[in-house]
């Protein structure tokens, strides 16, 4: 079974007609901030070798590294900003105390927005993301000031993440239906280790035209064999800065399950004569409402070694292995609804083929 060959063979993104890359850039790793990013140096030899093999889908946020991931990404498009799809993210707070310098409202992101067009040094940003849901602000402010950034030029293509899947279903329904810039991407956390969005939020972005952009798809580094079960002994920080590993125990992603996917990916990692990260990556692209991976390097060892991925193939005895480790149950109603008693009294007993 194969996958992409090139950061080069471009894929549309979602229901627009945006060419990205079938691996995404992520910045978080820009700067060294937060004690284990990138300095500046690294992050342009990074950037450069992506952009210089055809990758153009760069992922950052407005409070990556404290804003230097912007910063830094802004400095590094200078000469080429027309190559390159931007992509960054509002919601998260800019300043202790202030209730309205984070969240999804209009304040909020009209702020975040002009913020993150000074860092990135740029007239428009190509993707803008809402980052997280709030719970708090109702849909049609959040679209109708998504929509107004469209229509003055700030933004071109709009995306959620982070966010219910009955609310992005209930957003796009109401986009459509009031006319506003539709919203085109979904970026999720999606990896071997976190399968639980096949559930609901995979099929939705699947059936209402977004496309996926798995963040951690190698599950905070779990899925490269770098932790051990030593490694379960630890204290948990909700601040980002400190350690890596710090960062896989708070986001859930170092646990003994995770360890136990981690350690049939690396036996089919050793069985093809490649690493546990290119396994990892490559099993996400299969999944074909996925659009584009974003691989967050701290060296350019490891951005090389990623972008292997796209040269991975594997066979269905190795697939078998990851997905009876890596499977989730997908509960009610999804289960039910495949139950062979529930599918013969919906259908009168008559065989029924899927619809395409």
């Amino acid at each position: 079974m194969t996958g992409s060959v090139s950061l080069d063979r471009y894929r549309l993104l979602g229901r627009s007609g945006l060419r990205v890359s079938p691996l995404a850039l992520g910045a978080m790793t820009f700067g060294a901030d937060w004690g284990w990013g990138a300095d500046k140096d690294e992050s342009r030899r990074i950037f450069d070798a992506y952009v210089d093999r055809g990758g153009n889908f760069v992922d950052t946020a407005n409070q990556y590294t404290n804003g230097t991931s912007e910063e830094l990404l802004g400095e590094f498009m200078h000469g080429r900003r027309e190559r390159v799809v931007a992509a960054t993210k509002y919601t998260v707070a800019t300043r202790p105390g202030d209730p309205n310098s984070g969240g999804n409202h209009r304040k909020s992101m009209v702020a975040s927005v002009e913020t993150s067009l000074r860092r990135l040094d740029t007239d428009y940003i190509d993707l803008l993301y809402l980052h997280a849901w709030d719970f708090t602000t109702p849909v049609e402010e959040i679209l109708r000031a998504m929509d107004d950034l469209v229509r003055a030029g700030k933004v071109l293509y709009l995306g959620i993440s982070d966010t219910p899947a009955w609310q992005v279903s209930r957003m796009g329904a109401i986009a459509d239906l009031r006319g506003w810039s539709p919203l085109v991407a979904l970026q999720i956390e999606y990896s071997l280790v976190e399968r639980t969005v096949e559930r609901d939020l995979v099929p939705m972005a699947r059936e209402m035209g977004l496309g996926v952009v798995p963040w951690s798809p190698l599950a905070s580094g779990v899925l490269t064999g770098k932790y051990t079960r030593a490694d379960l002994d630890h204290g948990v920080s909700a601040e980002p800065e400190g350690t890596r590993k710090n960062v896989a125990a708070a986001n859930g992603s170092l646990t003994e399950r995770a360890l136990d996917i981690a350690d049939v990916v690396k036996e089919v990692a050793a069985g093809k004569g490649t690493t546990p990260a290119r396994v990892a990556l490559a099993w996400t692209l299969l999944n074909p409402a996925v659009t584009s991976p974003i691989v967050g390097a701290r060296t350019l060892a490891q951005l090389e070694d990623n972008l292997a991925a796209l040269e991975v193939t594997f066979t269905e005895d190795e697939l078998g292995a990851l997905d009876r480790v890596s499977a989730v149950e997908l509960g009610f109603p999804h289960d039910f609804l495949k139950l062979p008693m529930t599918r013969h009294v919906m259908s009168g007993g008559a065989e029924i083929e899927p619809g395409r």
